[in-house]
């Protein structure tokens, strides 16, 4: 079954076929990071950094009527900026349900585990930690 997270995720993985080199692709990782959407300033809290990250990323989730999660997010580090736009990009428009059944293939078929220093890695566990805890929560929220 294709969702639209799994074609966002191939779109990614398109997109990160056409460069050659790992340079190339952290130059377009930054780019992502410069397209982000920034985060409202009443957001860039101690309750919305993500927890893990060496860098300061900040994450912030809504619920729209129709209980599609939509987020918003930014980072003092240019490359972590530039991860949290892919995970914005993926999971955004999205309902609970579907960010929680999400199979995240993407990071590894693009090699991204193995071009990002350990702390960059748990960084961005803690990122997808971070939207999967958003969405159990306005899981909850919708049922009670």
């Amino acid at each position: 079954m294709s969702t639209i997270i799994d074609q966002r995720q191939q779109e990614i993985i398109d997109e990160f076929s056409m460069f050659s080199d790992w340079m190339q692709k952290y130059e377009y990782i930054i780019e992502l990071g410069k397209e982000l959407p920034l985060i409202d300033a009443q957001f860039k809290t101690d309750e919305q950094l993500i927890k893990g990250c060496q860098s300061k990323v900040w994450l912030h989730a809504t619920q729209s009527n129709d209980q599609r999660l939509h987020f918003t997010a930014d980072s003092d580090a240019i490359i972590t900026k530039g991860l949290v736009a892919l995970m914005v990009r993926v999971f955004d428009g999205e309902e609970p349900s579907s960010i929680l059944q999400t199979d995240l293939h993407f990071i590894k078929a693009i090699g991204l585990h193995e071009h990002l220093s350990p702390t960059r890695s748990n960084g961005l566990a803690g990122m997808v930690q971070q939207i999967k805890n958003y969405a159990v929560a306005y899981q909850l929220k919708q049922t009670h």
